[in-house]
């Protein structure tokens, strides 16, 4: 699943091919459970709710992303496991799986022969479309634990100690934290010398603050690097991330420690898996 950083380098080429376009038609081929329109705006659909509307803004929470259109709506879009925005030729070859067409009117000097395409192969994704105003009443923004950049060191180590649990299943937890996933809640941990079970409690608050601060310098690094490439994630444009290179924990299972020499290990923690060094990240 795309994380924070993969998800801000989608916002921002989005910003860079979209924004303060207007919306003229949306063709949508996606199943029903892909799309949803708040009850407040039936029994209008998403296709025609959209028609018209300017995109003003586009920004992030956590992993979500927010168009903001005229007339106070939003569009809501979570990429879940696969999905994908592409700016893209309306010649191109229309695939199976671009759910949502999105075409733009045309602007003098502008690129009018391309509209954007949401993409999704697993259809887990979706788009939501509420009026502005009712955004903060939705569950899965509502309870979104801060963000990774904004929170301070202090808070941080609060944070940890009022909500103690083992690390790595609490820094998966959008209610936490948001933004953070398995690739960079691993790697954070391994620069830290901190072991996916131990307890968020447990560190000293100069262990938690070098935790943040990891935590912090590794999201810039990845975002510099347009995210992490490690499965089927591209940015708007179809480049690849390349903060993969740089990985020293995630995905390194059997591979020697950068280190101490020792092997990294794959450890079903919950149900997610967690990869570290047992020799530098001692329980």
């Amino acid at each position: 699943m795309p994380e924070l950083p993969e998800v801000e380098t989608v916002v921002r080429g989005l910003r860079e091919t979209i924004l303060d376009k207007t919306i003229t038609r949306v063709h949508v081929q996606a199943p029903p459970a892909s799309i949803v329109v708040s009850r407040t705006l039936a029994p209008k659909t998403f296709a025609s709710l959209l028609a018209g509307r300017k995109i003003q803004s586009i920004t992030r929470r956590g992993k979500n992303i927010l168009m903001h259109l005229s007339g106070e709506l939003t569009l809501w879009v979570h990429l879940k496991m696969t999905g994908h925005f592409f700016y893209l030729p309306h010649t191109h070859p229309v695939h199976k799986h671009d759910l949502v067409l999105i075409d733009f009117k045309s602007t003098k000097g502008g690129d009018n022969g391309c509209h954007l395409r949401f993409n999704d192969y697993r259809r887990f994704g979706r788009l939501r479309l509420f009026p502005s105003d009712e955004l903060d009443q939705q569950p899965g923004l509502a309870k979104l634990g801060p963000e990774p950049s904004e929170i301070t060191s202090d808070d941080f180590v609060k944070l940890c100690k009022r909500r103690p649990r083992m690390f790595k299943p609490a820094l998966l937890d959008q209610t936490f934290i948001a933004g953070l996933g398995n690739i960079y809640a691993d790697e954070s941990l391994y620069h830290a010398r901190i072991h996916p079970r131990r307890m968020t409690n447990s560190p000293s608050p100069k262990k938690l603050i070098e935790l943040h601060g990891h935590i912090q310098r590794l999201l810039a690094k990845a975002i510099r690097l347009m995210g992490s490439s490690v499965d089927s994630y591209v940015g708007v444009n179809g480049s690849s991330g390349s903060f993969q290179k740089y990985l020293r924990a995630y995905n390194n299972e059997g591979r020697p420690c950068g280190r101490c020499g020792g092997r990294i290990v794959r450890e079903k923690i919950g149900s997610r898996s967690a990869h570290y060094c047992p020799r530098c990240q001692r329980l």
